[in-house]
């Protein structure tokens, strides 16, 4: 499979790994009693950063995937028909 991303993308999901990473460290050294916001600082921006290299990253084309169940989902109740006879209504309801 080959990957198609600009690089700039890449980088950015580098950033957004790695932030993870560290925000997972600052949790970590919070639980311990011992926080380092050194962790905080650097995750939020790592994120930021990756998030910002990543936001221009082109959306695949759809697949076609599951077409019909999108097809009747987007009709709702008028594309299924009832089953058995109909129920005829009377005009006279008040007589």
């Amino acid at each position: 499979m080959q990957n198609e991303d600009p690089f700039s993308v890449r980088v950015g999901t580098f950033f957004l790994t790695m932030g993870f990473g560290t925000f997972i460290l600052f949790v970590l050294s919070d639980i311990a009693d011992q926080p380092d916001f050194d962790f905080l600082f650097g995750a939020l921006l790592l994120i930021g950063g990756g998030w910002y290299l990543r936001r221009n990253k082109v959306k695949p084309a759809p697949s076609g995937r599951f077409s019909l169940l999108k097809r009747l989902r987007k009709d709702g109740i008028k594309g299924i028909k009832p089953a058995g006879k109909p129920v005829e209504e009377d005009d006279d309801e008040g007589e």
